[in-house]
């Protein structure tokens, strides 16, 4: 599937806020795993906004597509991709890693809207 100059730009310009989104999360947390959040910005952008076929107002669409963030210490990218792709308000990521928050250093698929699959076990 090609990529149009005007897809290419909108997607850059997606990454780009999504890059700054995780470094508030990580402000907003106390701390994070910023390398590996980081580091999956474009790849998440191009996903949820490019070839995912997912909806948001239909979470648990059975014919939808399905993303497992395997390195779940990524959490802190994943989760403000959601919210901007429009599971949950952004204004929501400022409880990231707060006390009683669906939003943990690791993906919980029981609490994140749009989080298929939980994650981030390292042993």
């Amino acid at each position: 599937m090609p990529t149009t100059q005007e897809e290419r730009q909108m997607l850059e310009k997606t990454a780009c806020e999504l890059r700054l989104k995780i470094v508030d999360v990580m402000e907003w947390s106390g701390g994070s795993h910023i390398g590996g959040s980081l580091s999956c910005a474009d790849i998440l952008t191009v996903l949820y906004f490019k070839y995912l076929n997912v909806d948001p107002k239909n979470p648990c669409w059975e014919d939808r597509d399905r993303f497992i963030l395997s390195k779940g210490h990524a959490a802190a990218g994943f989760i403000p991709a959601l919210a901007k792709k429009g599971y949950f308000p952004e204004d929501e990521l400022r409880t990231f890693n707060h006390f009683g928050s669906p939003f943990a250093m690791h993906p919980d698929s029981n609490k994140v809207i749009g989080c298929d699959v939980s994650s981030g076990s390292l042993g």
